[in-house]
């Protein structure tokens, strides 16, 4: 995955969620999540990075919970031709058909009804 590509899906959810500073972004120990455009991109919005252990994804569950998930359910189904078909399709799981799917870990709610229900 690009750096510029992670920058503008995290610049997508800063417009669209609008998270608070002191938000916590918690990622592997990639290149990309160590580069200086993804840094400097969390520390103009004052979020806090957190790095995963090196050969440990249980530190991160939720996110490797998700991508299993999408794994499972998004790419056995497709073949892309293109990044961009890939991203597309990407970027329509997150933001439409993810926010409602319902969550065992959100008491199956949507995530959406569990903002509402929360805030």
């Amino acid at each position: 995955m690009r750096t510029s590509l992670v920058i503008d899906t995290i610049n997508r959810a800063i417009t669209n969620e609008k998270p608070e500073p002191g938000f916590i972004i918690h990622t592997n120990q990639g290149t990309i999540y160590l580069s200086y455009d993804f840094l400097t991109l969390a520390k103009n919005n004052n979020f806090i990075t957190s790095n995963s252990n090196k050969g440990n994804p249980y530190d991160n569950a939720l996110v490797e919970s998700f991508f299993k998930t999408f794994k499972r359910e998004v790419l056995p189904k497709r073949y892309y031709k293109t990044k961009s078909e890939a991203k597309l399709d990407v970027l329509n799981y997150v933001e439409v058909y993810y926010k409602k799917r319902c969550h065992s870990s959100l008491g199956y709610m949507t995530p959406n009804e569990f903002d509402l229900q929360n805030s």
